[in-house]
């Protein structure tokens, strides 16, 4: 147990998704929590997560994460987990419903933004219930992005 004196580092992102909000138009996200094994959790406080390339997939009455990289734990030896293994996610059951109507009425998509610690050290996934953008909608999102930063640099320069 850490000293009362010490800090404890609050909601530490490990693992950052930053092309989601590029390829996906955000309708609502939800924490989840993660079923990881002891050296999944080492290897995420080492920092060492990708999630780049994940997804969350809904199977009978579970929502699983589906190809995200945790590497293995240098110092575990044998007792090392599969670097990409599936992972289930843990919500409540209203959650789960409503995440399963929309993806099968809507067509919606569960896109993982980031995993970080809370604040009591637990790891935690923020998940995005998304819509795809299409390829108008991107450079439009592009022709924004790029307008707001001449219009800072022009109110910076006078």
């Amino acid at each position: 147990m850490a000293p009362k004196g010490s800090q404890r580092v609050v909601n530490k992102v490990v693992a950052e998704n930053r092309k989601a909000r590029f390829n996906y138009e955000i309708i609502d996200t939800y924490e989840a929590g993660l079923v990881l094994t002891g050296t999944e959790v080492k290897s995420l406080r080492d920092g060492k997560a990708n999630i780049a390339e994940s997804y969350a997939s809904d199977e009978g009455e579970e929502i699983w994460l589906i190809n995200s990289h945790l590497p293995e734990y240098l110092q575990a030896n044998r007792f090392n987990h599969e670097p990409r293994r599936r992972r289930k996610l843990l919500l409540s059951k209203r959650e789960i419903g409503r995440l399963r109507n929309s993806i099968n009425r809507e067509g919606m998509t569960l896109v993982p933004l980031k995993i970080y610690f809370n604040e009591k050290g637990r790891a935690k996934l923020e998940l995005a219930l998304a819509k795809g953008k299409k390829l108008h909608d991107k450079r439009e999102t592009e022709k924004e992005r790029d307008w707001n930063r001449q219009k800072s640099r022009l109110l910076k320069n006078g």
